[in-house]
């Protein structure tokens, strides 16, 4: 149902390019505004991996780790990889308080997962594993590529809607509505073509929910994931995610202070729809029960029975990315 989703969504923006290029810049008009947003985009396909982590100051892990929590992070997200029958992906930690992950990467051989500090400190390893299988799933889903698309087509609608601003393309009184008709083209069909990207988000988020709960075997897991993320999530700022909004729709809970919500203007769908679904597909799959709610947000770290009680974030000095000072990587976390 989301694949279809998509496809729809994504035949809705090309419609609208098509209809909004033919009616501002005639044939020419669209060739140029598709060609160039293909080319930004293209850029940015091939490097994303690599731009967005290293604005997060990624930091990569393997096995070798001190950490005993990192490590069984490592061996999980591999494990799971395996099992989903993806490539090894590069396997990094943000040092960020906030706890959050997403994934990555032009394709399953180019792909990266990063998880922050304060996700690894505030979760439990199954916890963990589901946060992980749900970034491995947007991996085999491809929807780095699904994204890439959505945002050329958009740039493409955004590009044309300038060129009716700054260049105007003829005589007004050759276009439906004149001036007026052209103006308003101008400012809503770059807000209409945003909120298809939006909507074809949300649908890419629920079906990776979904893959993702089959790869890690425990729909529970990531339910009971996703409730403790979003109420700590809302009492911790992300300040690279704040400098850079652009980057909010990749991780699994959105980084922006703000309350979340299924509407036309949010990138991510609703936490309760998302628990309700992993709930019934719990129950498909013969694990029936209930999510325990989330605490509301509280300043000491959730750890299971088998952690110290000691957040790793404190016990290894790990910088935050916060506004305030900052010191040099200590401790194990290198």
């Amino acid at each position: 149902m989301n694949h279809l989703k998509t496809f729809a969504l994504l035949a809705v923006m090309t419609a609208l390019f098509m209809g909004i290029g033919y009616l501002i810049g005639k044939g020419p008009g669209m060739a140029v505004a598709l060609v160039v947003a293909a080319g930004m985009n293209l850029f940015s396909y091939w490097n994303a991996d690599k731009i967005v982590l290293k604005m997060y100051r990624a930091q990569p892990v393997d096995e070798t780790h001190p950490n005993a929590v990192v490590r069984a992070y490592v061996a999980d997200v591999k494990q799971m990889a395996q099992d989903a029958g993806l490539p090894q992906p590069n396997i990094t930690i943000i040092p960020n308080d906030q706890p959050n992950a997403f994934a990555t990467g032009r394709n399953p051989q180019n792909a990266a997962v990063a998880a922050t500090t304060g996700l690894l400190d505030m979760l439990t390893r199954d916890e963990i594993r589901g946060v992980m299988a749900h970034e491995l799933a947007h991996v085999k889903n491809r929807d780095t590529l699904t994204m890439t698309v959505t945002a050329t087509v958009a740039g493409a609608i955004a590009m044309l809607a300038n060129f009716a601003l700054f260049f105007g393309g003829g005589d007004d009184r050759e276009r439906p509505g004149g001036m007026i008709g052209t103006i308003a083209l101008m400012l809503l069909a770059p807000m209409a073509a945003g909120l298809v990207q939006m909507a074809i988000s949300r649908a890419r988020e629920y079906e990776a929910d979904r893959v993702g709960a089959e790869i890690a075997d425990d729909p529970q897991a990531l339910a009971s994931a996703l409730q403790k993320i979003e109420a700590y999530a809302r009492g911790a700022v992300n300040a690279p995610a704040e400098r850079n909004p652009a980057t909010a729709h990749m991780f699994i809970i959105n980084p922006l202070n703000g309350k979340g919500a299924d509407n036309l203007f949010s990138t991510h769908p609703a936490t309760g729809n998302r628990v309700r679904a992993l709930m019934e597909l719990g129950t498909k799959m013969g694990m029936g029960g209930r999510v325990r709610p989330a605490p509301a947000f509280v300043e000491s770290a959730i750890v299971d029975s088998g952690r110290s009680a000691a957040p790793i974030r404190a016990a290894t000095s790990v910088p935050t990315t916060d506004d305030g000072p900052a010191s040099p990587p200590r401790g194990p976390w290198g």
